[in-house]
C-alpha cells in the first residue's frame, strides 16, 4: 500500500441519518478519532421531500436530544410531537367523529419530535464537519476489501470520475437499503412479513382536526393539537400516517399488507389517490383540494427484511436500514439505529484503548438481533387486526407498555452495551421476548372470535391506565445499575400480570357474550396453555398495590368490568 493513501479509524459507508449520527456519536465520545463518512448525495439535501421515518418515539428522541447534543436543533427547527393517535375503521370511515379515536389529550412527560429529514440531515453534516469529520459528498462506493489479522480495510470510491482509495481500521455500513456490506458477505435474512408502501408530501397543513366542525368531538383535545401527533388512519390489513413537518408540509403514507392490499393498488400517484377515494375519503378529499401541491410521490415494496450478523470482531458492523429493516409502525427503525450506534461507538472506543472486544462483538450482536426479533413480532402477522377497534387499541397500549418498560428503560440507562455483564438482564430479555411472542398471538386469536363494530369512543391511554404515566417517567429515572437490575425484573413481572389480566378479562367477556362454537373452542385452548395459565396465576396473585390491579377498561374500549380469572 502506498503511504499516500489515506487512512482513518473509521469509514462510514453512507450519510444518511443512521451514517451521520454514529460519526457525531464516535467524535463527540472520543475526539481523537480519525472518522470518514462517504455519501452520495450533496448537501443540503431538500428539505421536506427527501425521506421518510419523520416520527420519533422515546428512544430516538432521547437519542438525538440527549446522547447526542441535538436539543437547540430540535426545539428551534422540528415539531414537537404530540404522541401517537389512531382512528380505527367505522362504517365508510367518512366521519372522523364516529371513528374509535385512540390518543393522548395532554402531553406526555418525555419529549418526542416531527423530524424534517432534510433539516435535520443538514444540520448532522454541518456539525460533523465542525467536529473535524471527513465528510465526503457524491461519492459511490465500488469495493471493500477487508483486511486480515488486524491489517486495515480497503475502501474504494468514485468521487465523480476520479477513483480514490482509504484505508481504515473499523468499515461502518450505513448505505440503508443498498446494503453494501451485507450483499458482500451474504448476511441477509428474509422475514414472514410482507407488506409494501407508498407516500408523498404536500405542501399543505393536513389537519384532521378541520375535518369536523362538531365542537363536542374537537374539544377533546385542545388547542389544535391533533394536528402535532402521528395520526394513522386504520382499516383491515392496512394504515395511512399523516405526519406534520415544521416546514408547513404535510407527509402522507399508505402501508399496507400484501396479502389484504394488492401494491399494484396504491403504486403510482394515480392509484394512491383512488386508494385513498375507497378507504380513507376524507383524507383523499383534502389531498385533492390541493393536488398542485405535491412535493413528490415515493414507494417501497417488501419492506421489511432482517440480517444475520450485523457486528464483528473483524472490525466490521451495520447500522441502521444496513442491517434490519422492519416496519414503520411505531418509528422502530430510528430506535434500532440509536441503540446500534451505541453498540458500535462502544466497540470502537474499547479497541482504540487497546481492548479485545471479539467476545462483546458477539454479545452486542446477540443484544441487537433479539430486540429486533421482539420488535418484528409486534407487526408480524398483525396488520389483519388493525381493522378491529378494540382488538387493536388494546394492542397498541400493551406494545406501548412493553417498549417502555424495556427498551425504553434499558436504553436511557445506557445498559444494552453492558449487556453482555449481565446475565440476569438477559434472561429477563429472553423472559420478553417469550411474553411479548404469545400475547401478539394471542391478539390474534381474540381478533378470530371476536370482531365487533365499535364506534364513537375516545381512549386516552393516560387515563385507562393510571400508572402508564410512572412507566413513561421511569425511563428517565437515573438508577444505578443495581436499582436498575431490579426494575427491570419488576417490569417483566408487571408485564406478565398484565398478560394475564388481558386473557383473563377477553375469556370473561367471550362467555358473557355467550360464545359460538369457534369461541369455545379457543377459550378451551386458552385454558390448556401452560404459558397463558402461569401468567394469569400471576394476575390473580398480584399485590393489591401492583399496577396491574387497575381495571379493565384498556381491554374494553373504556367500559369497566371486574374480570374473572379463569
Amino acid at each position: 500500500m502506498s503511504d499516500a493513501i489515506e487512512r482513518f479509524d473509521v469509514v462510514i459507508l453512507g450519510g444518511g441519518i443512521a451514517g451521520l449520527t454514529l460519526a457525531l456519536q464516535l467524535g463527540r465520545t472520543d475526539p481523537g478519532l480519525r472518522v470518514a463518512v462517504l455519501e452520495r448525495q450533496r448537501h443540503p439535501v431538500p428539505e421536506a421531500a427527501h425521506k421518510v421515518g419523520e416520527s420519533s418515539v422515546e428512544v430516538q428522541a432521547h437519542y438525538l436530544r440527549d446522547v447526542l447534543g441535538l436539543k437547540e436543533h430540535l426545539e428551534r427547527d422540528q415539531l414537537h410531537k404530540f404522541g401517537l393517535r389512531m382512528f380505527f375503521t367505522h362504517a365508510g370511515n367518512e366521519d372522523i367523529t364516529r371513528r374509535v379515536e385512540y390518543g393522548q389529550i395532554s402531553a406526555a412527560p418525555l419529549a418526542s419530535y416531527q423530524l424534517d429529514r432534510g433539516r435535520l440531515e443538514n444540520a448532522l453534516g454541518t456539525l460533523v464537519t465542525g467536529l473535524g469529520v471527513s465528510f465526503r459528498q457524491r461519492c459511490k462506493v465500488r469495493d471493500v476489501e477487508f483486511g486480515t489479522d488486524g491489517a486495515d480495510h480497503v475502501v474504494r470510491f468514485l468521487d465523480g470520475d476520479d477513483e480514490h482509495t482509504l484505508r481504515a481500521r473499523w468499515v461502518v455500513d450505513a448505505t440503508g437499503r443498498a446494503g453494501l456490506l451485507k450483499r458482500k458477505l451474504g448476511l441477509a435474512r428474509a422475514l414472514g412479513h410482507r407488506a409494501n408502501s407508498s407516500w408523498f408530501r404536500i405542501d399543505h397543513e393536513v389537519d384532521v382536526q378541520e375535518w369536523s366542525k362538531d365542537e363536542r368531538w374537537r374539544a377533546r383535545v385542545d388547542g389544535g393539537l391533533r394536528r402535532l401527533s402521528t395520526n394513522h388512519l386504520m382499516g383491515p390489513g392496512y394504515w395511512v400516517w399523516l405526519i406534520p413537518l415544521a416546514s408547513g408540509s404535510t407527509s402522507i403514507g399508505i402501508v399496507a399488507d400484501d396479502a389484504a392490499h394488492s401494491f399494484d393498488g396504491f403504486n403510482t400517484l394515480e392509484r394512491a389517490l383512488e386508494w385513498l377515494d375507497g378507504h380513507e375519503p376524507q383524507c383523499a378529499a383534502e389531498v385533492r383540494l390541493h393536488l398542485d401541491k405535491i412535493q413528490d410521490f415515493r414507494v417501497m415494496k417488501d419492506y421489511a427484511y432482517g440480517c444475520r450478523q450485523v457486528y464483528s470482531g473483524e472490525r466490521w458492523c451495520l447500522t441502521g436500514e444496513a442491517g434490519v429493516a422492519i416496519d414503520p409502525l411505531y418509528s422502530s427503525g430510528g430506535d434500532l439505529m440509536a441503540i446500534s450506534n451505541g453498540l458500535i461507538t462502544d466497540l470502537v472506543t474499547r479497541d482504540r484503548r487497546g481492548e479485545d472486544i471479539e467476545e462483546r462483538a458477539v454479545a452486542h450482536n446477540q443484544v441487537y438481533l433479539v430486540l429486533s426479533e421482539i420488535w418484528l413480532v409486534a407487526y408480524e402477522g398483525q396488520y389483519p387486526v388493525m381493522g378491529n377497534p378494540q382488538v387493536m387499541v388494546a394492542k397498541v397500549i400493551w406494545d406501548t407498555i412493553i417498549y417502555w418498560a424495556v427498551p425504553g428503560l434499558l436504553f436511557f440507562h445506557d445498559k444494552f452495551r453492558r449487556f453482555g455483564e449481565s446475565p440476569r438482564a438477559f434472561v429477563n430479555l429472553q423472559r420478553t421476548w417469550l411474553l411479548h411472542t404469545r400475547v401478539q398471538e394471542f391478539l390474534r386469536e381474540w381478533h378470530q372470535v371476536g370482531n365487533e363494530p365499535a364506534s364513537d369512543v375516545f381512549a386516552d391511554p393516560y387515563s385507562l391506565m393510571d400508572f402508564i404515566v410512572d412507566l413513561h417517567n421511569g425511563m428517565a429515572a437515573g438508577l444505578d445499575d443495581e436499582e436498575l437490575e431490579e426494575q427491570f425484573g419488576r417490569n417483566v413481572v408487571l408485564l406478565e400480570e398484565i398478560a394475564g389480566q388481558l386473557v383473563s378479562t377477553v375469556i370473561e367477556r367471550l362467555e358473557q357474550r355467550g360464545p359460538d362454537d369457534a369461541a369455545k373452542a379457543r377459550i378451551e385452548r386458552w385454558r390448556g396453555d401452560e404459558l397463558l395459565r402461569e401468567v394469569v396465576g400471576r394476575y390473580r396473585e398480584r399485590s393489591p398495590s401492583s399496577a396491574a390491579a387497575v381495571d379493565s377498561a384498556w381491554i374494553t374500549l373504556g367500559s369497566r368490568t371486574e374480570a374473572v380469572a379463569p
